[in-house]
């Protein structure tokens, strides 16, 4: 009966999870777009995916870099929603399943500025979020946007993540 109890208290939370990014997927945001300090805000979220996951897993260990473009100008974005990107696309660098040639998990946060002689502020802006994982290959590729598709086990993931994302950036900021 305990055990059961578990289980059902368990998949209870997933399928509350699963409803929680369902709506933020269906959710259209209501910020306001606003200048803003890429850089700062990638660094602010690059700390605190790493402390998030140091908080909930005592052994989780890796390293981080970041290389920011100081010429990137303040660019129109609403700071929540990227934020939300940001961070989703940092723990999945950090969560990604180690090569078993490296010694240690490496993420690394760029960004740059392309210039565009069409674009309002002269050019875009570009954050790149890597790591030195195993890499993902081409049948995962072509899956990784659409709603509901993780790579993670049973109940660490609800596939909704990289979706969302898309949705922010193509929808949300074009």
């Amino acid at each position: 009966l305990k055990q059961n109890l578990e289980k059902i208290n368990h998949h209870g939370k997933r399928a509350g999870d699963i409803v929680e990014g369902m709506l933020q997927h269906s959710r259209s945001s209501t910020g306001q777009k606003e200048p803003t300090d890429i850089n700062a805000l990638c660094d602010e979220y690059l700390r605190l995916a790493y402390h998030g996951l140091r908080a909930k897993d005592k052994s989780f260990n890796a390293q981080f870099e970041t290389d920011f473009d100081e010429a990137l100008p303040k660019i129109n974005v609403v700071p929540q929603d990227m934020g939300r990107v940001i961070l989703n696309l940092i723990n999945n660098a950090f969560q990604a399943p180690q090569a078993p040639d490296r010694e240690a998990k490496l993420v690394v946060v760029k960004t740059f500025f392309i210039p565009e002689a069409n674009s309002p502020i002269g050019g875009w802006g570009a954050i790149t979020v890597s790591d030195n994982g195993a890499g993902i290959s081409p049948e995962i590729k072509a899956k990784i946007f659409q709603p509901f598709f993780t790579t993670k086990p049973t109940g660490q993931g609800t596939g909704l993540g990289l979706s969302l994302a898309y949705d922010i950036i193509t929808k949300g900021h074009g």
